[in-house]
């Protein structure tokens, strides 16, 4: 085995302290997080050393890298960025070691007798000659397997530790892949460290690539550049591709590996053989597809089609009497499209909904709602995300749920418990703000449906597509499958909206009228010709413009929302110029991944956590911060949420956010930065999405040409997908509605 690492400063502010760990005052078994108490080189007095370490325990050396913080409320930390951890070579501390119940079956009564009997050889006969403890008094054949079964975990925790190290992987990581491989984590990083990039979250293939090259494993060897052909799928799929055509594909693996063409021919012919990336046609192109997307789409599409032809659930419903008696229970007087929708959704097994704002999407929602309640029928309501659900909640008076939550996700396996085997127990599933819904748990939603329920699909075609990969409304919609209603008139309520008539407006080409209102308006313009005035102007009308004139809330009512996420106007640099406006941090701060988040702040979970049951795109605010407990709590749809420091990596501050992310949700205010130096991301699609989001104020604040620039290209980028045609292949017996 390699040596160890000798331990340098990284700069002229690092040092490197040792010592005894005297006390284990906190340590987090998943993240490996720790506060020490340690008797250190130099130091009269313990000190407090703070990072990570698989397994720790009181009598144990240390040897750290990092440098000394003042922390306004526990004084000053020596904050380690890397940490290397050795069993104690002194009497003293191998007795407080030996207590300490890092290893089980030895407690301060046992560590006094051992190291009694025994002296610094202790180790030795608990490796060499574990028989020999049984001379010590109480200690039988059972205990005395305990010590030497449990000695022996945590030498091989500290020895892969000491390998991961030598090869310059950080604590923090080095805790996760030993979390994940236990005692294999040597080998499958000798083996494949590419594994790293597939099996363990927060690390990707470039962090595996680097540790592979520290290995010596050359650019060109196989195993590299097969993990590449992925790799460069998935970043594909980051765009929203479920694959890539071939002629696309080889060249962007040459260029993420730089390596030949004929060596990223081979690997991607061996990917191929061995099933992981699947060969197709989109249209008469050949494309390479990541194979779980590419079984997924099959599978949505199989479903869609069994779903469609079945059966009606329930008895056939004359509509010239359910009609009359929906408005008479709502109330509501009926346009003809609405009444074209609602008759056709009462004949038909599967059927999309699809419109704007304002077009009365929830008003047929609700009267189809109610119709099938009052005849018997079970129903489940679900959306993508908390937000949306909530509000299906209350447009409707249904219990809409999360798809995760109605699905009963499993948080060890990241599964669900419902599915063809354990289906949901309806006759119809609603399913809201499906234009946001990606290949993978739209295939995981039809998988629990039941063959015989109906499904009924609402969503705005125009907004954006998923975050994730694959285009799934817009593809069942172009399909042909199923039936469609098209709605597109703005009922008068709605009209009175501008925020509502100027989305109509971008979404036909239109550029909406940008000078300013005369009277009450809801929707806004605010020129800023520069990155610098469009900042100053943002945080000047989120903390005192906006709240002064609205009466709202500046972190809990206004959203800002950027077309993107780097640059002087993006979401990252516009979160640290708000949070400085609206929240300077105060005593109880902490530093991580990149951010520093304080008490107040208003944050943003960017990935699925199913133990927590937070999901990407839900907003929360903090509440409390621990820096010795190293947690701090964020309130989330009234309930309260844990993050260890190590887990903060999961968090961002969200008084910005991308219009990516804010979808199906919706804001009592949105200012939304629309400039020419976003002009990548400057499309229809995306500003109407953004500006659907406003629920009382829109305001845009940039350049009239960048407005302009947006409305006029509907390009978008084209996804890489083969659900229409899957679905096209064979049309249902059903006809399409516009209305």
């Amino acid at each position: 085995m390699s040596s160890p690492p000798k331990l340098q400063p990284d700069s002229s502010t690092q040092e490197v302290l040792a010592g005894l760990v005297e006390r284990v005052t906190y340590h987090n078994a998943d993240t490996g997080f720790c506060v020490l108490r340690v008797a250190a080189r130099g130091h009269r007095e313990l000190v407090t050393v703070v990072g990570h370490a698989a397994t720790i325990s009181a009598g144990e050396w240390i040897t750290a890298a990092g440098e000394w913080v003042n922390d306004r409320t526990h004084g000053q930390q020596f904050k380690a960025g890397f940490m290397r951890t050795s069993a104690p070579t002194s009497i003293e501390g191998i007795e407080k070691y030996l207590s300490s119940g890092m290893i089980r079956g030895i407690g301060p009564v046992y560590a006094k007798k051992m190291v009694k009997g025994f002296g610094e050889k202790v180790f030795d006969i608990i490796e060499a000659e574990p028989d020999r403890l049984r001379e010590v008094d109480g200690i039988g054949p059972i205990r005395a397997q305990r010590i030497t079964a449990a000695w022996a975990e945590q030498k091989i925790v500290r020895e892969i530790m000491v390998f991961l190290h030598s090869h310059g992987v950080g604590t923090a990581r080095a805790v996760r892949i030993y979390k994940t491989y236990g005692s294999d984590a040597v080998q499958v990083m000798t083996e494949n460290p590419y594994r790293l990039a597939r099996d363990i979250r927060g690390i990707g293939f470039k962090t595996a690539d680097a540790i592979a090259m520290k290995l010596g494993i050359e650019k060109t060897a196989m195993v590299r550049v097969r993990a590449g052909i992925s790799y460069a799928l998935t970043e594909a799929m980051d765009d929203g591709h479920c694959g890539l055509p071939t002629e696309q594909l080889a060249p962007l693996a040459v260029e993420l590996l730089e390596v030949p063409i004929e060596l990223v021919q081979t690997a991607l012919d061996l990917e191929l053989a061995g099933g992981s990336v699947i060969a197709d046609t989109v249209g008469d192109l050949p494309c390479v597809f990541l194979g779980g997307l590419y079984r997924a789409e099959k599978a949505i599409a199989d479903r869609v089609l069994r779903l469609a032809n079945g059966p009606l659930p329930w008895p056939s419903i004359d509509p010239d009497k359910a009609l009359p008696w929906v408005e008479q229970k709502t109330g509501l007087s009926l346009a003809q499209s609405q009444v074209a929708a609602i008759r056709l959704a009462l004949a038909s097994k599967v059927l999309v909904i699809t419109g704007g704002p304002g077009v009365g999407k929830t008003t047929i929602v609700n009267a189809i709602l109610r119709i099938l309640a009052a005849k018997g029928v079970s129903m489940r309501l679900c959306a993508p995300t908390g937000r949306a659900a909530k509000r299906m909640t209350e447009a409707t008076g249904f219990e809409a749920k999360t798809i995760h939550r109605l699905l009963e996700v499993d948080p060890r396996s990241g599964g669900f418990k419902r599915n063809e085997e354990n289906p949901l127990d309806c006759r119809l599933l609603v399913v809201d703000e499906t234009s946001m819904v990606d290949v993978m748990l739209m295939h995981a939603l039809l998988k629990a449906v039941p063959t015989d329920a109906a499904l009924l699909i609402v969503g705005d075609i125009d907004q954006l597509p998923s975050v994730g990969p694959g285009q799934v409304l817009a593809d069942i919609i172009a399909s042909g499958a199923v039936a469609v209603v098209r709605l597109t008139e703005v009922f008068r309520q709605a009209a009175h909206s501008r925020i509502i008539t100027c989305a109509h407006q971008i979404n036909r080409g239109i550029i909406p009228d940008l000078s300013k209102p005369g009277g009450d308006s809801d929707f806004f313009f605010v020129p800023a010709d520069d990155a610098e005035t469009a900042v100053s102007r943002i945080v000047e009308l989120v903390k005192t413009r906006i709240p002064q004139r609205f009466g709202l809330d500046p972190i809990r009512d206004i959203q800002v929302l950027s077309p993107m996420s780097r640059g002087g106007v993006g979401a990252r640099s516009l979160n640290i110029e708000l949070q400085a406006a609206l929240n300077p941090t105060g005593e109880r701060k902490v530093e991580r991944f990149g951010w520093t988040f304080a008490v107040g702040d208003k944050v943003m979970q960017i990935e699925n956590d199913y133990d927590k049951e937070v999901y990407n795109g839900d907003i929360g605010y903090i509440e409390d911060l621990d820096p010795d407990a190293g947690e701090l709590t964020v309130g989330v749809d009234g309930r309260s949420v844990t993050y260890g420091f190590g887990e903060l990596d999961t968090l961002v501050l969200a008084y910005a956010a991308t219009i990516h992310k804010s979808q199906g949700s919706e804001y009592p205010a949105v200012v939304i930065p629309v400039l020419t130096q976003h002009y990548a991301m400057l499309q229809r699609n995306l500003l109407y999405t953004g500006v659907t989001r406003g629920r009382r104020l829109v305001v845009l604040v940039g350049q009239r040409k960048a407005v302009a620039i947006a409305v006029r290209n509907v390009s978008g980028r084209r996804r890489w997908s083969k659900l229409r045609e899957w679905l096209s292949a064979a049309p249902v017996m059903g006809r399409t509605e516009a209305t």
